[in-house]
């Protein structure tokens, strides 16, 4: 006998389960992915970019996060130290920008690289 108060999404639901269309769903009684990781705040964007298979366009902050992940790969295709200084500067300049002013998406969170340490890194793995 069902609650005569029940909501129509609980009729529902329960109606398919009683249907059996809820039985052998992939990743039945498997945890969730990522249950009991620290999630960053921007969980969501990453989800949704490896979800949907984005690619190319993400909002300034999300970019930039990006950028400082794969400079050590960037910097290593240069060859004299002008052109990491000059490099880091630059992307600097642009995390700067979006420090103070309003951007598009999630707010920007990461902080001017020391220039000098990260020539000092490329230094290190020539």
């Amino acid at each position: 006998m069902t609650d005569r108060f029940e909501s129509a999404a609980d009729q529902a639901i329960r109606q398919a389960e009683e249907r059996g269309e809820f039985a052998n769903l992939p990743g039945m009684g498997k945890p969730l992915p990522g249950a009991g990781q620290h999630l960053s705040e921007d969980w969501w964007v990453r989800d949704l970019i490896a979800r949907e298979g984005i690619t190319g366009v993400l909002p300034p902050a999300l970019a930039l996060k990006k950028e400082i992940q794969e400079l050590p790969k960037v910097l290593d295709r240069l060859t004299r130290e002008s052109e990491v200084r000059e490099h880091v500067e630059e992307l600097n300049t642009r995390i700067m920008k979006g420090l103070r002013g309003p951007v598009e998406g999630p707010p920007v969170t990461v902080m001017p690289l020391k220039v000098d340490v990260v020539v000092a890194e490329w230094r290190e793995r020539r």
